[in-house]
């Protein structure tokens, strides 16, 4: 039986969406929504229209405080840490409880469904050539979500202060402890605008640039997509091959002059897909 663990900051136009698709699964021993420093209706929600959640209340807008504190609430394993505008297929909690334990697991998550449909072009060139990355293809915890197993658990203590906390979980496990298992899909909804994925795209980069600096998890050669965006630059692909580049530069630099001030970083959200 899993516990699941949904941190949750000014959430209320996503939040249902996502809990309904988490209160019909089996496998469940509990679902913590650890709701921190919300200024919306998001705790009115949780507490009202689902009684069989656990809300806790916290006032501190922090994602990390929020995971620590939920975890102090854990009864079972695996947890899974699920993202509060994202949605489980159904089924997806037994087939990935089960699915780590077949594989030997201590790192997982579903397999992830982008969403793209509301997505302006640039946005949908974007995912076409990322999704044809061997990051994605190979397996890899999927963004939004990541399930962790009891042994697995025991590789970090506390949640550190850090913008990218999937990538740093990631980065305490080798390459055969972790993957996606299949049958289980989490759904993520793009951005909208080029402006919102620039956003959300730079904050993950900028994430792995921290974790880099402050040398935390193990060390991983670093990955090369060069012949990877080579072959797609020459294929049928090449004009998503040409807008995944121009992104990616574009996340390169912001990353680069907003980590020279990171101690004033403000956090970017993606409020196109709410």
């Amino acid at each position: 039986m899993a516990t699941v663990i949904v941190p949750a900051h000014n959430e209320g136009t996503v939040i249902r969406r996502c809990l309904d698709s988490l209160v019909g699964q089996s496998d469940i021993d509990q679902i913590i929504v650890a709701c921190n420093g919300c200024t919306d209706n998001t705790v009115a929600i949780v507490t009202k229209d689902y009684p069989q959640v656990t809300c806790l209340d916290i006032s501190t807008p922090s994602k990390v405080n929020a995971l620590n504190e939920a975890e102090k609430h854990i009864t079972s394993w695996p947890v899974f840490y699920i993202d509060a505008d994202i949605a489980l297929s159904d089924g997806a909690i037994k087939a990935v409880s089960e699915g780590m334990k077949k594989q030997g697991l201590l790192l997982a998550a579903p397999e992830p469904v982008i969403d793209i449909s509301a997505s302006s072009w640039l946005v949908r060139r974007f995912y076409d050539a990322w999704l044809s990355l061997p990051y994605i293809k190979e397996g890899v915890v999927a963004t939004c979500s990541f399930v962790i197993s009891e042994e697995g658990r025991k590789r970090f203590e506390q949640f550190p202060d850090v913008i990218a906390d999937d990538g740093y979980v990631r980065s305490h496990f080798y390459a055969n402890e972790l993957g996606n298992v299949s049958g289980a899909k989490v759904y993520v909804a793009a951005p909208k605008t080029a402006a919102s994925l620039i956003k959300i795209k730079t904050r993950a980069r900028l994430g792995n640039m921290e974790l880099t600096a402050r040398k935390l998890g193990y060390d991983k050669p670093a990955r090369d997509y060069g012949s990877v965006l080579s072959s797609l630059l020459f294929s049928r692909k090449w004009l998503s091959a040409i807008v995944y580049i121009g992104f990616v530069t574009v996340f390169r630099l912001r990353a680069k002059a907003q980590f020279r001030n990171l101690e004033n970083y403000e956090w970017e959200v993606d409020h196109s897909s709410r």
